[in-house]
């Protein structure tokens, strides 16, 4: 059994673009960007792969990459005050990390398009719980108490019989994963060369709105 969590304040901020590592690999070479790029996804995959039963326990904000990761868990606990957001399409970038497979098993394809098409919005915990994209809301300061009750409850049970029984789960749920996911590092390469999102990290730092024009 393995629960995820960040602290009482944030599970995950997301990508700092102020990071200047991150900034300095939009001056690789492509296959060098898209060997950084894989590193995501296959934290992800690792997640998502792994034989125990994995749990997040979300408190405060959830962003972007965190989203990702979350999704690729077996259960998400968040607390009453936690928010997710997906900024990435307001960055004109594409959301990767092979997550949009896993979001439209948990939201199917409407609220998956809501979520990380409007990126400016924020989903509210209950709306998280109504979509779909978690379990379990509980009081804030909660949510890894709740995680690790739900663990021990899991842990009670044979582990070989729930062992199997998450690993053909994921293997139905996942099946066409590949079809979709394999191409979003490409996607996300792509998209950093754009204008668009020059314009989309440039009006985030700079506070002000961006203006996108296609190209």
């Amino acid at each position: 059994m393995v629960v995820l969590t960040g602290n009482r304040d944030v599970f995950s901020a997301g990508f700092d673009l102020k990071d200047a590592e991150g900034r300095a690999r939009a001056s690789l070479g492509l296959g060098e960007q898209r060997a950084a790029l894989r590193i995501g996804p296959r934290m992800c995959r690792a997640w998502w792969d792994m034989e125990q039963v994995t749990i997040a326990a979300i408190e405060g904000p959830c962003i972007g990459g965190g989203v990702a990761l979350a999704a690729s868990l077996d259960f998400r606990l968040c607390a009453a005050s936690a928010h997710f957001r997906i900024p990435e399409v307001a960055l004109g970038m594409n959301m990767s990390w092979g997550s949009l497979p896993r979001l439209l098993a948990l939201m199917g394809p409407t609220r998956t398009k809501q979520a990380v098409i409007l990126a400016a919005d924020r989903i509210s915990s209950a709306d998280a719980h109504a979509w779909g994209l978690v379990e379990t809301v509980v009081a804030d300061g909660e949510a890894l108490t709740a995680a690790m009750a739900f663990a021990e409850r899991i842990a009670a049970l044979p582990p070989l019989a729930v062992t199997m029984t998450k690993t053909s789960i994921n293997r139905l749920a996942g099946a066409l994963d590949d079809l979709a996911a394999h191409m979003d590092t490409d996607q996300f390469a792509l998209a950093s060369l754009s204008e668009d999102h020059k314009e989309g990290v440039a009006a985030f730092l700079e506070r002000r709105k961006p203006r996108f024009r296609g190209r």
